[in-house]
């Protein structure tokens, strides 16, 4: 039986440094002069391979200038099975740091399940909305289940950033207790 757990082992690490291989040839595929990120093919294999293997819930950003090439791809804040706390201070913090003009999200779903939560969809508008301040796009936001990516742009759950909010009208005592909910 030691046997058998040993070359288990051993398969899985050579697995893992191929994975750790693939994914730094798209980085540096997606990072190269003239390569832009315009496409979602190149960006959902290196999301798949990036994300999928971990058990646990791991958001991630590729930070990308104004021609869309990327300056960096981070794991920026990891959590349990089913969720992960994201903090937009700290998001446009690591945005402004990478000076990126569009940002391309992406988490994953350890379950298996590609379909994105209300939860899903309400941060991915407090992150538009905190970014649209320093005028960084959001260009997308993928959730990768197993060898599978779900596109927000594709089924059109991006929406438009709403620069006039409801609590425009509240005091400012109400207003900050409004935003801080969010």
């Amino acid at each position: 039986m030691a046997v058998l757990n040993s070359s288990i082992t051993t398969q899985r690490a050579r697995e893992d440094r191929a994975i750790y291989r693939a994914t730094r040839v798209l980085e540096g595929r997606l990072r190269a002069p003239g390569e832009a990120m315009n496409g979602t093919n190149a960006v959902r294999q290196f999301l798949v391979l990036s994300l999928a293997g971990y058990e646990r819930e791991v958001f991630s950003a590729l930070w990308v200038d104004a021609q869309y090439r990327m300056i960096a791809a981070e794991h920026l804040f990891a959590g349990t099975l089913t969720q992960t706390s994201v903090y937009p201070r700290e998001v446009v913090r690591r945005c402004l740091h990478h000076n990126a003009a569009a940002v391309i999200f992406a988490h994953n779903h350890p379950s298996g399940s590609l379909r994105p939560s209300d939860a899903d969809i309400e941060l991915t508008q407090v992150l538009r909305r905190a970014l649209d301040l320093v005028d960084v796009q959001v260009l997308d936001h993928f959730i990768v289940a197993g060898v599978e990516a779900f596109s927000f742009a594709e089924n059109r759950l991006l929406g438009q950033v709403n620069t006039t909010t409801p609590d425009n009208s509240l005091p400012k005592k109400g207003r900050n207790k409004a935003r801080a909910k969010a």
